[in-house]
C-alpha cells in the first residue's frame, strides 16, 4: 500500500515538473504565436502645389501615423507643381519613416511632375492610377547658374545617387533616374510598369483597389523592422488638414496669390482716390498680407511683383493724363508679362498662374480703365458748372439799365454787367457770354433762343 502511494506521488511530481518545463521553455528563446495588433490605415491628399505648407501637412501626418502605430500612411498625390527644395527634403523624411508610406498618384489624368519623381522612389510602396505620370521634361536638378560647373555637377550627382539608391532599395528600377536628373524625363504608368524591374509596385484604379493590392505586401523600414501589411477589408481613415493648414494651402496656390495681389491693388487704389482713410485701407492691407503669406512659400521673381504694381500705377495714371488709353495699353501689357513671369519655373516646375485668371483680370482691368477714362474725358469736356465760369450761358434779369454798364440778377445774386450789343432796359433778360474782371459780359436774347418765346409770353424763362 505504501509502495503504491509512493509511486502515485512520484508520478504526480513528474507531471508537475513537465508542466513547469512547458512554462519555462518560452523564456529560453522559443517564440510564442500571439495575435498581432493592427494599427489604423491613414490617408492624406496632396493636391495643387507642393510648397512648404503642404510639406508641413505631410510631416504632421507622418508624426501622427508613427505615434499611433499605424499600419500604413497612404499619400494620394494629385499635384500640379512642386517647389523642388521642399519636395526633396520631405522625400528624405519619407525614406526614414518608421511607418510604411504608400505614395499613390491619382486620380486618372494626374501629372504629378517633380513631386512624383521624388516621392515615388522614396515611398516604401509606389502606386499609380491609369493615365497618370511623373517627371518633368526639364532637368529635375538645375543648380544655381552662379555656381561653378564642378559644383553644379556635384549637386546633380548627389541627387542622382539619392534617387537611384532609394529605387534599388525598394527593388524598383532606376533606369530613368539619370535622364530625369540631367535632361528631364516623363514616364506614364504604362512606361513605368514596363521597365525591368518596374519603377512602381502596382497600378490601382481607385483607393479601394489599392487597399486590396496592398494586402500581404512586406516592407522593410529604415530601422530594419519588417512589416507585412494587412489592409484587406479595411477602410482608410483620412487625416484632414487643420483650419490653419487649409488656409495656408489655399494661399500657396499661385492663382489665388495673384488674384489677392490684384484685389489688394484695386482696393488700395480706390482708397487713395477717396478723400479720407476708411475701411478700404484696412481691407487692402489684409489682402496684401494674405498675398505675401502665399508668396513666401513659392520661389518668386520679385521684380515681376513690382512690375505688377507698376502696371496698376500706369493704368491709374491714365485717368489723369490725356493719353487717350495709350498708358493703359502699356500697363495691361506689363501686367500680363509680370503675371506670366512671377514664379521661377526652374526651382518650382509646374508652378504658374492659371492663364484663364490672367486673361480674366486683364479683361476686367481693361473694362474698368475704359470706363474711368471715358468718365474722365467727359468731365474734362463738360462746361464748368460752379464759380464764376459756371455763369457763362446762364440767363440774367437786368436790374439797372445796361448802357453799356449796369446790374443784372443771376443765380440769386446781383452782378455788374456790360452789354455787348447796346443798351438794355431793366426787366429784360440777357444771356451771359463771359466773365471779365468780376463783370459779366451779356447779350440780348437772340430771336431763335428758346428763352425768347417764354419772354414774349410774359413768363420768366427757365435756365438751361
Amino acid at each position: 500500500m505504501q509502495h503504491s502511494a509512493r509511486q502515485w506521488s512520484i508520478g504526480r511530481l513528474a507531471r508537475l515538473g513537465f508542466f513547469l518545463l512547458l512554462i519555462l521553455l518560452p523564456t529560453r528563446g522559443v517564440p510564442l504565436a500571439v495575435a498581432q495588433a493592427h494599427g489604423p490605415v491613414y490617408t492624406i491628399a496632396l493636391d495643387g502645389v507642393i510648397s512648404r505648407y503642404s510639406v508641413g501637412y505631410l510631416r504632421r501626418a507622418l508624426h501622427e501615423a508613427e505615434a499611433a502605430g499605424a499600419e500604413a500612411l497612404l499619400v494620394r498625390l494629385g499635384t500640379t507643381g512642386a517647389v523642388l527644395r521642399e519636395v526633396r527634403a520631405v522625400a528624405a523624411e519619407v525614406v526614414a519613416a518608421t511607418v510604411p508610406v504608400v505614395v499613390y498618384v491619382a486620380p486618372a489624368g494626374t501629372r504629378s511632375g517633380a513631386a512624383g519623381a521624388w516621392l515615388l522612389p522614396a515611398a516604401h510602396l509606389a502606386a499609380m492610377a491609369p493615365d497618370t505620370s511623373f517627371g518633368i521634361p526639364t532637368p529635375l536638378v538645375e543648380p544655381d547658374p552662379a555656381l561653378s560647373e564642378p559644383t553644379r555637377e556635384l549637386l546633380r550627382t548627389e541627387a542622382l545617387t539619392q534617387l537611384s539608391t532609394w529605387s534599388r532599395s525598394r527593388h524598383r528600377s532606376d533606369a530613368w533616374v539619370e535622364q530625369a536628373v540631367r535632361q528631364g524625363a516623363v514616364l506614364d504608368n504604362t512606361q513605368a510598369s514596363a521597365l525591368n524591374p518596374p519603377a512602381l509596385d502596382f497600378v490601382a484604379r481607385d483607393p479601394d483597389e489599392l487597399l486590396i493590392l496592398l494586402e500581404g505586401r512586406t516592407v522593410t523600414l529604415a530601422n530594419g523592422a519588417t512589416v507585412t501589411l494587412t489592409t484587406l477589408g479595411r477602410t482608410a481613415q483620412p487625416l484632414e488638414p487643420t483650419v490653419l493648414e487649409q488656409l495656408l494651402l489655399l494661399l500657396a496656390n499661385p492663382t489665388v496669390t495673384f488674384l489677392l495681389l490684384v484685389m489688394a491693388g484695386v482696393t488700395i487704389y480706390a482708397e487713395l482716390i477717396s478723400p479720407t482713410v476708411g475701411v478700404l485701407a484696412g481691407i487692402g492691407a489684409m489682402l496684401f498680407i494674405a498675398a505675401l503669406v502665399g508668396l513666401i512659400a513659392l520661389p518668386v521673381h520679385w521684380l515681376a511683383v513690382l512690375g505688377l504694381f507698376a502696371a496698376f500705377g500706369l493704368i491709374g495714371a491714365d485717368l489723369f493724363v490725356p493719353s487717350h488709353g495709350a498708358i493703359t495699353v502699356v500697363g495691361l501689357g506689363l501686367m500680363v508679362v509680370s503675371a506670366i513671369t512671377m514664379f521661377d519655373g526652374t526651382q518650382a516646375p509646374g508652378v504658374a498662374i492659371a492663364l484663364w485668371a490672367v486673361l480674366l483680370v486683364a479683361a476686367f482691368v481693361a473694362a474698368f480703365a475704359a470706363i474711368g477714362i471715358y468718365l474722365a474725358v467727359r468731365t474734362r469736356n463738360t462746361p464748368v458748372a460752379t464759380g464764376q465760369e459756371g455763369l457763362v450761358g446762364r440767363l440774367a434779369e437786368v436790374r439797372k439799365r445796361l448802357d453799356p454798364d449796369g446790374m443784372v440778377f443771376v443765380e440769386g445774386a446781383l452782378w455788374r454787367a456790360v452789354s455787348e450789343d447796346g443798351a438794355v432796359e431793366p426787366g429784360e433778360w440777357v444771356r451771359v457770354t463771359g466773365v471779365y474782371e468780376l463783370r459779366l459780359m451779356v447779350r440780348r436774347l437772340a430771336a431763335d433762343d428758346p428763352a425768347s418765346a417764354e419772354v414774349r409770353r410774359g413768363a420768366a424763362p427757365l435756365q438751361p
